[in-house]
């Protein structure tokens, strides 16, 4: 047979592929351009779209804007170098940080005792301004309220206007602003929640008539000023209670009432008044030891408001436990912090009435408060 014929089959083969892979092409084609089409229609859609005219903010977002531009200015970054022995013994120096206020023009500014305390050297960064070193003036554990003042004092201070906590009402709306965690220049928003709170210090002693709040406060918010909606100072934002150690809700604030009387005197002496009748108490753990509910005097001071109304001490040569003290101006002490929270409450060179318990017989006696740092 001839190899033309042969091949006709062959050649009729080879069209019909060919038609199909040109039909195949053009229909890729078509998708391609199907697919093109439809990413150029989303590329379309996907544009910038227009903002929408908000128009001015609400009267109360205003206000709340406005308190912090007022305030932020005065609020410090507070941040200190410690050193501290390692466990070879050597030398380290670790870095803390905190907040803080301006107290006045002519550089103080207020803080927590906790904040700068054992501190080598402390800076403020007050503002946007580079950080300014700054020398301790006086410090109150008792209260953990300090006070620092700037080595260069700028031109334009502008001390947080002072309000009061005497007034205060729970429902009542609070700001706090700080730099928790080192995040400078924060406003949180809440309410009082409670007040007259008792918050440890040192000593044994306790700072009366706390602030709580649960505007959120977080660990660097310590020193910071817990403001009024008119953005007066109400409080020191001191401490929060918390398992994880960041804020849930709870947080401290030492009263305006109570800072005001006491950093004026950090300023003028250096300390604050340590109110106190003239007795050492026996140690707490001992006294909760021996079933003792109140406050066992070791010594009583020669000469002092409490010799004078007549207080004897336990006696260690016969074991007798002498007075007991177990009520100020009527208010239970049962335990030292109690006790020493009443005369912080009643304040120096005022009188109060002692609820005094020896044996079975039980007494009252009038006691002077007196400062015992002087």
């Amino acid at each position: 047979m001839p190899l033309l014929p042969r091949l006709a089959p062959l050649r009729a083969q080879l069209r019909a592929r060919a038609v199909s892979g040109f039909a195949l092409v053009a229909l890729m084609l078509v998708s391609a351009g199907g697919l093109l089409w439809g990413a150029d229609s989303l590329a379309r859609e996907a544009q910038p779209r227009s903002v929408s005219p908000r128009g001015g903010l609400l009267p109360d977002e205003q206000a709340v804007v406005r308190l912090f531009e007022e305030t932020a200015p005065s609020v410090a970054y507070i941040t200190t170098e410690t050193v501290q022995r390692n466990v070879l013994g050597g030398a380290e120096v670790s870095q803390g940080a905190g907040s803080g206020f301006v107290w006045d023009n002519a550089g103080h500014v207020v803080t927590n005792f906790h904040v700068v305390k054992g501190a080598r050297r402390v800076f403020v960064q007050l503002d946007a301004g580079k950080p300014i070193e700054a020398e301790p003036v006086g410090g109150a554990p008792e209260y953990d309220l300090a006070v620092i003042r700037l080595k260069r004092v700028p031109a334009n201070l502008r001390p947080v206007p002072l309000g009061s906590s005497r007034d205060l009402r729970i429902g009542q709306t609070v700001y706090a602003i700080g730099n928790p965690f080192g995040l400078q220049r924060t406003l949180t928003k809440g309410l009082v929640s409670a007040l007259d709170r008792e918050l440890p210090t040192a000593n044994f002693r306790e700072v009366v008539g706390v602030i709580q709040t649960d505007a959120a406060i977080n660990p660097g918010n310590s020193g910071g000023p817990l403001l009024d909606s008119a953005g007066r100072l109400i409080g020191v934002n001191s401490a929060i209670r918390s398992a994880s150690g960041s804020s849930s809700g709870i947080g401290f604030a030492i009263p305006a009432d109570l800072v005001n009387r006491v950093v004026p005197s950090l300023i003028n002496k250096g300390r604050a008044p340590l109110p106190g009748i003239g007795v050492t108490p026996v140690r707490p753990d001992l006294v909760a030891r021996a079933g003792i509910t109140g406050v066992v005097l070791a010594e009583v001071g020669r000469g002092t408001p409490a010799a004078q109304a007549g207080l004897v001490p336990f006696n260690q040569r016969t074991g007798d436990v002498g007075d007991v003290i177990t009520a100020v101006n009527g208010r239970p002490t049962e335990t030292l912090s109690s006790f020493v929270a009443e005369l912080e409450r009643a304040g120096v060179d005022n009188s109060v009435e002692l609820t005094v318990r020896r044996g079975e017989r039980e007494r009252r006696v009038k006691v002077r408060v007196i400062d015992l740092r002087e």
